[in-house]
């Protein structure tokens, strides 16, 4: 469970964003040096998200999540019942029980983050 564990600090260090490039490729630039179309309205330069960015969070607790990041890499967190079953190995009861708690916030955070991608991938669509 301890290399699985994700926290939302890490997911908001790593700079989530949902996709890449601006408004529009640029013409050129003013004095100023800012980008600028051939009708001379600012643009907004090329994004590139960090390699690590998550750009879609698939699957469910039950099942277990994939999780896409913008480099191409994929992890698969184990599922909520073997994640689990992992905590019941801790020596403490006091031990096992933060692993479960950890588990089950990981778990959630993750359903709000696949349902964050989602809305805000819905909106690019329309």
């Amino acid at each position: 469970m301890k290399k699985h564990a994700l926290t939302l600090a890490a997911l908001a260090f790593s700079g989530i964003a949902l996709g890449s490039g601006g408004l529009a490729a640029a013409d050129s630039t003013n004095s100023a040096g800012d980008d600028v179309d051939a009708a001379g309205e600012w643009v907004a330069a090329s994004y590139e998200p960090h390699p690590k960015t998550i750009i879609e969070v698939t699957g469910d607790k039950a099942n277990g999540f994939s999780i896409f990041r913008y480099d191409g890499s994929t992890d698969h967190p184990p599922t909520d019942s073997e994640a689990r079953a992992e905590c019941s190995e801790y020596d403490t009861k006091v031990a096992r029980v933060r692993c479960r708690t950890e588990v089950r916030v990981w778990y959630s955070d993750l359903g709000d983050l696949k349902r964050s991608i989602n809305y805000q991938q819905s909106l690019r669509r329309n």
